[in-house]
């Protein structure tokens, strides 16, 4: 019998920092579930989990997010660095 073979998916850091960020954001703006906060916001769960998983997201979809949390893309990226990877 032929062994299933695992493949691993590569994020880009950047993209997990942007997931680690709508993480952090949304406890902070307390919700402890990402559940709770997309049904609450109107998002699909499934398309949220996305972005804070670092999954492949479209740029349409993070403004969705931001919005949700009433934030601009300048306050969303003004702790990012040019050079970080």
């Amino acid at each position: 019998m032929a062994k299933k073979q695992t493949l691993t998916k590569e994020f880009d850091p950047r993209a997990l920092k942007v997931a680690q960020k709508l993480k952090k954001i949304r406890i902070e703006k307390g919700y402890t579930s990402y559940e709770n906060f997309a049904i609450d916001k109107g998002i699909k769960r499934m398309q949220y989990w996305r972005m804070e998983t670092g999954a492949n997201f479209t740029f349409k979809s993070l403004l969705k997010i931001l919005d949700a949390h009433e934030m601009s893309l300048a306050e969303f990226f003004e702790d990012f660095s040019y050079d970080e990877e």
